[in-house]
C-alpha cells in the first residue's frame, strides 16, 4: 500500500527523524506537505504518499 494514514505518519515522525538525522518537525512539516485529502473532497479518508514522502526525505538529506 502506498499510503498511510496521517495518524500513523505522525506516530513515526520521531523515529524517522532519528534514523535520519533529521529534525522532528523537519519530517513533520514534510508529513503535512504529503498528506493528499479525500478524492474529489469526499471519498476515502486523507492519507499520507508514503513513496513521495521518502524521496523527499531523501532529497532533503541529501541538501546541505
Amino acid at each position: 500500500d502506498p499510503h498511510m494514514s496521517p495518524a500513523a505518519a505522525a506516530y513515526q515522525v520521531g523515529r524517522v527523524a532519528r534514523s535520519r538525522g533529521l529534525s522532528e518537525s523537519a519530517v513533520r512539516q514534510l508529513v503535512v506537505q504529503h498528506t493528499e485529502g479525500r478524492t474529489f473532497g469526499i471519498l476515502g479518508e486523507p492519507r499520507v504518499h508514503v513513496l513521495a514522502l521518502n524521496l523527499a526525505l531523501d532529497d532533503l538529506k541529501k541538501s546541505p
